[in-house]
């Protein structure tokens, strides 16, 4: 079991920068809990999504980073919050396709398929939280003698 060393971040997301440093957290603490490269991409791509999301819908926000485990797997939790105008229909931005024009033009629905858990949470007025989580996948070990 890896240990929370370098995965427990609160990031600000304020600016352009900002998306760079979630980035960069992102991938340096999947790295650390063992992901490989595929599922590192993945949940970078999801996390660039949200970030930007929370920037530019919500006004700027918050990005929390913790480890998780559930017998004996680890897993990266990211939580994007913000207390902008909230999603309207939510319905709507997580459907396949849908996409504002100002992210990667994956959307919400686009970043749900590139993790394993996503749940969010939006009114309209009170802000939006996008909670995510990915498992590392490890190989089965071998039987046998040690």
């Amino acid at each position: 079991m890896h240990t929370a060393a370098g995965v427990e971040a609160r990031l600000p997301i304020r600016s352009d920068m900002d998306l760079v440093w979630v980035r960069q957290h992102v991938r340096q603490a999947a790295a650390l809990l063992g992901f490989g490269l595929v599922d590192q991409t993945k949940l970078v791509t999801a996390a660039s999504e949200l970030a930007r999301n929370t920037l530019v819908h919500g006004g700027g926000g918050l990005m929390e980073a913790s480890h998780v485990g559930s017998s004996g797997v680890d897993g990266l939790r990211l939580t994007f919050s913000d207390t902008g105008p909230g999603i309207a229909d939510l319905d709507r931005a997580l459907s396949d396709g849908y996409t504002s024009g100002d992210g990667l033009g994956m959307g919400l629905g686009g970043a749900r398929r590139l993790v394993h858990d996503f749940h969010v949470e939006s009114a309209p007025g009170k802000g939006t939280t996008v909670r995510v989580t990915s498992w590392v996948r490890r190989p089965p070990r071998a039987g046998g003698a040690v």
